[in-house]
């Protein structure tokens, strides 16, 4: 039987209304790192990490902090989508993600969503 690997990684190509589209979606032992991207880079990377508020009810609250590229609010909504959907999976680890999409709308992000699912390595 072959050794497993220390890091794993597993990524999937699409085209999305035209445009094509790759996720690559790798497994750190302190993080996950998801590269979203429509021009072949990683473009803009955020940190996202989970907070909990303490309370009747745990609600997920994610940190997003923006620590290469653009610092833009759409930025900010979407890597708290991607850390919502991934939080759910993954027990509640930090993300990396490397965000450089020509197409920001919703149907793109639920698009993406599923290519990440296709890919997942968590």
């Amino acid at each position: 039987m072959a050794p497993q690997p220390v890091i794993r990684s597993r990524q999937t190509e699409k085209s999305i209304n035209g445009i094509p589209t790759q996720v690559v979606c790798t497994e750190f032992s302190n993080y996950i790192f998801i590269v979203l991207t429509q021009y072949g880079k990683i473009g803009t990377l955020v940190s996202i990490t989970p907070d909990t508020r303490s309370g009747e009810i745990s609600l997920p609250m994610f940190t997003t902090r923006v620590l290469l590229g653009k610092d833009e609010p759409l930025t900010h909504v979407y890597a708290k989508n991607v850390a919502m959907f991934v939080s759910q999976e993954s027990g509640n680890r930090p993300v990396l993600l490397g965000l450089s999409l020509k197409d920001n709308s919703a149907e793109t992000m639920k698009d993406v969503k599923d290519m990440i699912k296709a890919c997942q390595v968590w």
